[in-house]
């Protein structure tokens, strides 16, 4: 059986957490809707499923490549003053940086001028740093051709304000990672449950390829846009379009009018899981419109202050939205859900809700078989405006409320990112899906691989839709439940499609999305998780503020 230890006072404990996450997130009410303490017991049969989980959580946070958060895993530097961290002696290694390439690394290459570097740590004390560049483009320059050597010319950014000091004065700070004394809480998941070394971007590109691919592996097929097409290239002969870069979603009430929009003709896994009956929903920070923050703000202009930066960001940014690029699963109008039974099912709210309504209905016993999450972007840790110490908050008080729950011995949570922000990662992925247009740029001008793949765009007849050059960007990934292998590291290539595809398998028969989709190509994440026996400590607590263990 799993752990033991919280099923006395699991109603307290829940009834805490979720009191610290409204708290957290800082509005001053909660959904109308929320129960008052949770239920005793999971109200509803539970579905069909391959494997003991009944119930995945995906937390999608934004641009961290893998060795900006794993590079020197599992050892951790411990200077005073900041949370220790000792990993557990037979902890497995990763494919991080080695001492070749923490001190003769190829981005020393002068064609970097002055951003030429080692990688080198950034003390907790810098966990608020620039947004480094992330485009699709270069991306691949960066790469350069798989030398991994460019990354200060073509994706550093200056500067983690308001201060700083030599290397993190110039573009060379790209070349910046975090350790276990500021990631400590995703540093200590890693060692109590799976991760992933050898997981990538499905694409090269930001944040909408990479919301896009998450959820439907297929970034051709706009079929409509507003304001150019800036953020669209061609996807080949048939006329089709490619989002390669952050159009908002075209029609969302919160989206720019003056921001390039589109709106994507694919099918989404969200669909399928519809089609089969199958609960399920995307949870954002800010999407409700009604709430007022504790600063004042509501409506699209809902807004907190990082306390450990300073900055205000908006709450809900719309091209991070989960599923606001597709008409059969969107809700442009942020309806909200007629009751808290509907979450999850079919509604006004059409499976889209704002993070607060999970919070209410995991404590309601009305979690959903499938849910998406996205944080309030002061939590999102996206370099510029969030940072690793907010993130730690949003992943760790959400993991801790899951863990008090009686789903907890049928849930699995995946922790994984959207794109890397361009920050270094020495390891360069598979290219099992080739482009050769005007964007692409890994291989020589025009080129990204050398040979033409299989995979189709939305349109059948476009055998080979440009746009999608991928595997991108390495990404961390993790797999967080009494089910997942105990300090585990994996080895199997994957990418943010190969969670669809875990999905597909456990609640779908193997049902693919089709038109393209990486899905019918990716691996699954099953091998993280080993389903023969429930683990006996399959619960750790953890400080939101440090990431370190809860006595």
């Amino acid at each position: 059986m799993f752990d033991t230890r919280k099923t006395s006072d699991t109603p307290r404990r829940t009834l805490a957490l979720l009191l610290a996450l409204t708290t957290a997130l800082g509005p001053t009410a909660m959904p109308a809707f929320a129960a008052s303490k949770p239920a005793a017991k999971p109200t509803k049969k539970a579905p069909v499923t391959a494997t003991p989980i009944q119930h995945l959580v995906v937390i999608f946070n934004e641009n961290v490549s893998f060795d900006h958060y794993f590079g020197t895993y599992p050892v951790a530097t411990n200077p005073v003053g900041e949370p220790k961290f000792k990993a557990s002696p037979n902890t497995p290694t990763v494919n991080g940086l080695g001492n070749a390439l923490l001190n003769n690394n190829p981005n020393l290459n002068p064609a970097n001028g002055t951003g030429a570097a080692n990688p080198f740590r950034l003390d907790r004390s810098q966990a608020y740093t620039n947004d480094q560049d992330h485009d699709y483009t270069a991306e691949q320059q960066a790469f350069d051709a798989g030398l991994m050597d460019l990354f200060p010319l073509y994706t550093g950014t200056a500067g983690p304000p308001p201060s700083g000091s030599g290397v993190t004065q110039t573009n060379g700070l790209v070349m910046g990672y975090f350790d276990g004394n500021t990631v400590t809480g995703i540093w200590n998941y890693a060692q109590n449950f799976a991760m992933s070394d050898n997981s990538y971007g499905t694409t090269f590109g930001p944040s909408t390829p990479g919301v896009i691919n998450l959820v439907s592996g297929q970034t051709n097929g706009v079929i409509s846009t507003l304001n150019g097409t800036g953020d669209e290239v061609s996807g080949g002969s048939d006329g089709s379009l490619t989002m390669i870069g952050d159009a908002d979603p075209l029609g969302d009430v919160c989206s720019s009018p003056t921001r390039a929009q589109g709106t994507m003709g694919s099918k989404t896994i969200g669909d399928l899981l519809t089609a089969s009956g199958v609960t399920w929903g995307g949870f954002m920070g800010g999407f409700n419109l009604s709430l007022v923050n504790s600063n004042g703000t509501t409506g699209c202009a809902r807004s907190t202050t990082s306390a450990v930066s300073g900055v205000t960001e908006s709450d809900y940014i719309p091209h991070h939205s989960l599923f606001a690029y597709w008409s059969s699963v969107a809700n442009p109008a942020h309806t909200r859900p007629a009751s808290l039974a509907e979450i999850g099912n079919a509604g006004p709210a059409n499976h889209q809700y704002d993070i607060e309504d999970f919070y209410a209905a995991a404590a309601g016993g009305n979690l959903p078989a499938v849910s998406f999450l996205k944080a309030p972007a002061f939590q999102d840790a996206h370099a510029g405006y969030s940072d690793p110490l907010d993130e730690q908050t949003f992943v760790v008080n959400t993991i801790n409320l899951l863990e008090s729950l009686p789903t907890w011995s049928s849930t699995a949570v995946v922790v994984m990112y959207d794109d890397s922000d361009g920050w270094y990662d020495h390891q360069m992925g598979s290219i099992v899906n080739t482009s050769t247009g005007p964007s692409d740029a890994l291989t020589g001008p025009g080129a990204c691989g050398t040979a033409a793949t299989s995979l189709p765009g939305i349109n059948p007849a476009n055998l080979h839709a440009l746009g999608r050059c991928g595997y991108g960007p390495r990404l961390p990934l993790l797999a967080i439940s009494p089910w997942a292998r105990q300090n585990f590291v994996d080895h199997t290539i994957t990418d943010q499609t190969s969670v669809i595809h875990f999905i597909e398998d456990n609640w779908l028969g193997g049902e693919r999305i089709g038109q393209g989709s990486f899905d019918g190509i990716a691996n699954s994440i099953s091998q993280m998780f080993n389903f023969s026996e429930i683990r006996s400590n399959g619960t750790v607590f953890l400080n939101p503020s440090t990431g370190e263990y809860v006595k």
